[in-house]
């Protein structure tokens, strides 16, 4: 078995690199993963990659297997997906997903690692990660039969929460985002589509996920009294203008944090495995092959990155497989 692999370095904000690296003998508890596909969180991934993690969330902002510090040298990553090479009977020859950063071949604990269930191709699977976010970001939201819902900003997140939300009977769901040609993803996620200013109003539910501050004021524009805003946006080291004035307080709106570091306090005893296996249950559907807007080789990371955090590639989920 060999002991070297090559991963992806943030080697300082905005420059990128491929270096060898050195894997640890393995444990009787371990497996070693040789990487078919990664994805990249573009929203978090662009926002390491400019070095905008602030210094109060430098804890908090760690990925489970993260080598280095924020701002850099990191090695930053979470949506993998490999085949075990070595380990417990159980799982040797399986596909299995990780939160492990880019990387040819790994080594961690059995425990880290969540079997792909039949009926998923391991391809779709490095949207785990994300559907999870969009799992939690609705047991926060406990949306109901027949309501008016929309999410703001048609990203990873928000696309992954609106596939999600076209399943609630009688809902009205709606995505909305800038960017007219993501009306072609909501179609294929079975969802309608606006821009910000056609938006329908009168929501009793708004999931916020562009991370701008207009995408926010718009959304609490949105809402029905008593309605309730969803906030599952990291803003980074960005600060930004929350409108609590003008009809705020009159429709007494709620604005709530939803974060996949926690499960949902709604849903608590399911615990971070019980939300997961939720997450991969879910991934059968081919309908969420449609965030997968981009797949290249894993050698040109270091040049796409560049161009994700800048705007000039604009792919959804940008899926990376491996030799």
């Amino acid at each position: 078995m060999g002991h070297t692999a090559r991963a992806f370095w943030l080697r300082a904000p905005g420059e990128g690199e491929i270096r060898a690296v050195e894997l640890p003998e393995p444990g009787p508890a371990d497996v070693v993963v040789r990487t078919l596909y990664s994805g990249v969180s573009r929203g978090t991934e662009t926002l390491v990659f400019r070095g905008g993690v602030p210094q109060s969330q430098h804890i908090a902002m760690r990925a489970p297997f993260q080598e280095g510090e924020f701002p850099a040298p990191v090695k930053y990553g979470y949506l993998a997906v490999g085949l075990v090479e070595h380990g417990p009977p159980d799982l040797v020859g399986k596909s299995v997903f990780c939160l492990y950063p880019h990387q040819t071949r790994f080594v961690v604990p059995a425990s880290a690692v969540t079997p792909v269930p039949e009926g998923v191709p391991p391809a779709r699977a490095v949207l785990a990660g994300t559907v999870e976010t969009a799992v939690n970001a609705l047991w926060d939201a406990a949306p109901l039969v027949g309501d008016r819902i929309a999410v703001i900003g048609g990203g990873m997140v928000g696309c992954s929460v609106a596939a999600l939300l076209a399943g609630l009977p009688g809902a009205r769901v709606e995505l909305v985002d800038a960017d007219p040609a993501r009306a072609a993803v909501a179609a294929e996620l079975g969802v309608g589509f606006a821009t910000p200013e056609a938006a329908a109003g009168d929501c009793d539910v708004v999931v916020h996920a562009s991370a701008t501050e207009a995408g926010l004021a718009r959304s609490l524009e949105l809402l029905a009294a008593e309605g309730e805003l969803v906030e599952v946006s990291w803003y980074g080291d960005q600060r930004v203008g929350v409108p609590l004035g003008e009809a705020f307080h009159s429709k007494r709106l709620t604005i709530r944090s939803s974060q996949v570091g926690t499960v949902s306090p709604r849903r608590a005893r399911r615990g971070y495995a019980g939300r997961m296996a939720v997450a991969m249950r879910l991934l059968a559907d081919p309908r969420f092959d449609a965030l997968v807007t981009a797949e290249h080789p894993f050698d040109e990371l270091p040049a796409l990155l560049p161009r994700l955090a800048d705007g000039t590639f604009p792919a959804l989920c940008l899926r990376l497989r491996y030799p």
